[in-house]
């Protein structure tokens, strides 16, 4: 999966937000603006094209306020999907691009 793909889904409106990634990023206080803001300006940080679900990829991006937003995206049918949303946790990541090495 490429960033320019998901940029181009996002520009087109041809994304779905899954359930889950609904309910999260509604308790999360984070808005459905505010996950296509962080798309569309946003850089893969991590790719797991093996995944028994099919190809996901992992997506920081800022919003236009400035918070730091994970995306994690999946791809059925030429569609992108929004599998979950998340502020990144400082106790899991050094930096928002960056995931902590657990010893």
């Amino acid at each position: 999966m490429k960033m320019q793909w998901i940029k181009e889904q996002v520009e087109n409106g041809n994304y779905q937000l899954k359930l889950h990634a609904v309910e999260r990023a509604s308790t999360r206080g984070i808005d459905p603006l505010e996950v296509k803001e962080a798309l569309l300006n946003g850089e893969i940080i991590e790719d797991y094209p093996e995944d028994k679900r099919g190809h996901s990829c992992l997506v920081y991006g800022k919003t236009r306020i400035g918070k730091d937003i994970h995306v994690l995206c999946g791809m059925a049918y030429d569609i992108l999907w929004i599998i979950t949303v998340y502020e990144p946790d400082p106790e899991e990541w050094v930096n928002p691009k960056t995931r902590r090495v657990i010893k």
